[in-house]
Formats: structure tokens, C-alpha cells, sequence
């Protein structure tokens, strides 16, 4: 399912096509419309952040390269970052990968508390909304390889996603709960487009977190006994 047939099962769905809504601006600067379009949109944005923090997925893992800067112990995040995997320096000889651990920044700061000593990274911790700090700071330009989390493009942007082509059903019901309780919609329509939203939740995070981490070679396929 691609976003423009998403878009009209929407509106199919809860028999609306979603007129303009003017507001005015809180700072009373003047008023604004949120279009028909917008509404949806929102509604299809909304279903998707709430699918991305229910469930893992291979989709939303980004892999990316880096560097470090000689005698600064701070990394910036990639971008769309929201949480690591993991952290790895790489030898600049060997290119083997060295993982760091991940610690507080307090950890850091008692076992590294001068700046200017300093060495290979081994520890790293989340500083502020932007940056990493290294334990201990770095003495020379290193690549890191990050594994982290990160929302994939939405399909309102791509016209396409890998929800979309390959679970469609779990997006479509948490959109059309986004719409009808936008509506302020009747509770049995609710309660059922509920149901069939964590239906195909269930589904997706069987795929997501349990067959997508495993293997038959140790671990045996599913199977039900036969009476």
C-alpha cells in the first residue's frame, strides 16, 4: 500500500474527507488552516511514531561511519539519531572494531577527570541532546562505527515505506484510529479499529522481535504439536 491509496482508504474508512480547519495562533499573530491533506498526514505520521516505539525493526536500523577529533572527547550524533546500538572504534592499522561501553557521563568525568590525558576510547555516554563524551578523550582521529535507532522516512515523504509494502494492515489501522478519534467517533468503531490495530501489532512484533532474531540452526521454527 502506497501513500496516495493509503490516503484514500483513510478517508473511505471514516467517510470524511476532512474539511479545512482555521485557528488562531496562540500569540494571536493571526489564523492559520491545516488542510484536508495536512489532517491525514498527520494522523498517518502519528500511527507511524507509535509503530516505531512499540516494536524493533530492521528498518529503523542505520549503520554510519565517523570520526573523532585529536584531544576532543566530543562526538556528535548521527543524523536521526534516537538511541545506540552500539559504538566501535576502529584500529587504524587492523581496522578491527573495538566496542565501547556505554556508561554515565559522571562515570567519564571521576575516571577521566583531566581533559588533556589522553588515550584509544573506551567508554562513551550520552552528554546532551546533541553530543557523546569519550573516556578518555581521544589522541588522534579515529573512524567509530555506530549502530543506532532512527525513524525511517515516512511514507507521507516517500510515497512508499517498507511498512507500507510489507504490513500494510498495522498502519492502516493505526491511522484510521488517529483519524476517528480525532473525530471524536463512536466508541464501538473505536474499540474495534483497537482490536484490529493490536492484532497487527502482535503480528509485526512476532516478525520484528522474534522471527527476525533468530535463526533454525539454533533455534528450532515454530511448530504445533500434531494429535
Amino acid at each position: 500500500m502506497n501513500y496516495a491509496t493509503l490516503f484514500e482508504t483513510i478517508k473511505s474508512y471514516v467517510e470524511n474527507d476532512f474539511p479545512n480547519q482555521d485557528w488562531t495562533d496562540t500569540a494571536g499573530s493571526g489564523t492559520a488552516t491545516l488542510t484536508g491533506t495536512e489532517q491525514i498526514n498527520i494522523f498517518i505520521q502519528q500511527a507511524e511514531q507509535r509503530i516505531y516505539n512499540t516494536v524493533q525493526l530492521p528498518v529503523q536500523r542505520v549503520n554510519v561511519v565517523g570520526s573523532t577529533t585529536a584531544n576532543n572527547k566530543y562526538l556528535n550524533f548521527p543524523a536521526g539519531w534516537l538511541s545506540d546500538f552500539s559504538l566501535a572504534v576502529i584500529d587504524p592499522v587492523t581496522g578491527a572494531q573495538s566496542f565501547l561501553l556505554d556508561k554515565d557521563v559522571e562515570f567519564i568525568r571521576e575516571s577521566y577527570p583531566v581533559p588533556t590525558a589522553t588515550g584509544t576510547p573506551t567508554y562513551y555516554a550520552i552528554f546532551n541532546n546533541t553530543t557523546f563524551i569519550l573516556g578518555p578523550t581521544p589522541d588522534a582521529s579515529y573512524s567509530m562505527e555506530m549502530h543506532y535507532y532512527a525513524y525511517p522516512t515516512s511514507i507521507v515523504t516517500a510515497g512508499t515505506s517498507w511498512l507500507g509494502d510489507n504490513f500494510d494492515s498495522v498502519l492502516l489501522y493505526g491511522s484510521l484510529l488517529e483519524a476517528y478519534t480525532f473525530m471524536k467517533g463512536e466508541a464501538d468503531v473505536i474499540q474495534n479499529y483497537t482490536a484490529r490495530y493490536t492484532d497487527a501489532m502482535m503480528q509485526l512484533k512476532q516478525l520484528g522481535e522474534g522471527k527476525n532474531r533468530q535463526d533454525t540452526y539454533r533455534t528450532l521454527q515454530a511448530r504445533i504439536p500434531v494429535r
